[in-house]
């Protein structure tokens, strides 16, 4: 079994191509290790600029319904200002691509590499795929 989770696009891809090199959650996970990324099924809407904006930074394709790289989750620390704005200036691709609000989670996300994709459904928070 491996331990995945679920990103909606083009938040997933960002992360496979290394753009998105933190996840930003409301929760924090204490779990780290190795991490599989799922895309979401949902489609981006034109509606959310922020996500048609990240879009421009890809460089390959989107990933809708598969698991399709992995990571190290390496650590996760609380966000506070000091934090937003140290990622804001040395990553600003990166700080475009989360939730950088002080007081949600960066998941700092390590040895992010492709794998060949496994077509599952996703769910949430963290999940097992039992590849047999």
């Amino acid at each position: 079994m491996i331990r995945v989770i679920t990103v909606q696009e083009p938040w997933a891809s960002l992360i496979g191509e290394k753009v998105k090199i933190i996840e930003t959650r409301s929760w924090p996970c204490k779990q780290y290790g190795k991490l599989y990324i799922h895309a979401g099924l949902n489609k981006i809407s034109k509606a959310n600029t922020k996500a048609m904006e990240a879009s421009a930074l890809l460089k390959g394709k989107l990933h809708y319904g598969s698991i399709f790289a992995k990571c190290t989750l390496s650590d996760c620390v609380l966000i506070t200002e000091d934090f937003a704005q140290k990622i804001k200036e040395s990553d600003p691709q990166c700080f475009m691509c989360g939730n950088f609000t002080p007081g949600r989670y960066a998941w700092i996300l390590t040895n992010i590499e492709p794998v060949e994709p496994i077509f599952a459904k996703g769910k949430l928070g963290i999940w097992y795929y039992n590849n047999d």
